[in-house]
């Protein structure tokens, strides 16, 4: 897009060896005036590509989303800001209502956007995946952080609403990769538990984990989407199991955990 037709927006992409899709992921936030890239030392052609789609490029650490988050924001002081995965991209409709919807926000403090995921062989229409809801553009003014490590979450003060079209997502080259964030993942979410005096126990675990697979796939009509839905279900099973696992073994190694036994 010619730059005297981007809109005053930042895109915001946190990244980290993102080569695959981020080509995709930056040239759809090609109406934003201004794009940022935070990256946490990316070894493949990740900043290039950032080079090459006219991006900022800040390089910090990784500390976790939230913290990026927050530091990326200190950056970019004020506005509108849209933010993507590096694995994630607008799709056309979602982009022409984002434009038409940042042309003329008039109160709105931020959009909701839809996202659909790729799992396995198909893109994922149930399984608690879609509509995954996300406020993906917002008015910094406006917006608060939190969430539960690994996962950040906004929220917004102001009036919002629902944008028409999908933010695509591609979340895994294959199962070794998923395999590889849920490690990653459940250890994060053990910490974050201790951290916050949880405790554990195998019978919780194996609670959880059947819990968690049987509203992946019943509940949430997982069964609908064939053998992804079957798959992500097993996987969500592990993923509940491990992350308390996770925890006992840390009350087992470092004492109990700070605070007193919730559920």
């Amino acid at each position: 897009m010619p730059a005297e037709a981007r809109l005053p927006v930042t895109g915001l992409v946190l990244t980290f060896n993102g080569e695959r899709w981020l080509p995709r992921t930056l040239s759809s936030l090609d109406f934003c005036r201004r794009l940022i890239v935070v990256d946490s030392g990316s070894t493949d052609r990740t900043l290039a590509i950032a080079e090459a789609h006219g991006a900022e490029i800040l390089t910090r650490d990784w500390e976790g989303t939230i913290s990026q988050f927050r530091y990326a924001f200190g950056h970019i002081g004020a506005g509108w800001v849209v933010t993507l995965d590096q694995d994630e991209w607008l799709s056309p409709e979602l982009k022409a209502s984002l434009i038409a919807a940042l042309s003329a926000p008039g109160e709105a403090a931020g959009y909701w956007c839809s996202r659909r995921s790729y799992y396995f062989d198909r893109y994922l229409a149930h399984s608690g995946w879609y509509p995954d809801r996300l406020l993906r553009a917002f008015r910094l003014d406006a917006v608060s952080l939190g969430g539960t490590p690994p996962h950040e979450e906004f929220g917004t003060k102001g009036e919002t609403r629902l944008l028409s079209g999908d933010i695509v997502h591609h979340p895994y080259a294959g199962f070794f990769e998923h395999v590889a964030k849920l490690n990653s993942y459940t250890q994060t979410a053990a910490e974050a538990l201790y951290g916050r005096g949880r405790r554990a126990s195998l019978t919780k675990a194996l609670i959880r984990g059947m819990g968690k697979f049987f509203k992946q796939y019943v509940l949430k009509q997982g069964f609908r989407d064939g053998r992804a839905g079957l798959i992500l279900a097993v996987h969500g099973f592990f993923y509940a199991f491990e992350k308390y696992v996770r925890l006992l073994e840390m009350e087992e190694t470092r004492g109990k955990s700070p605070g007193h036994d919730q559920p």
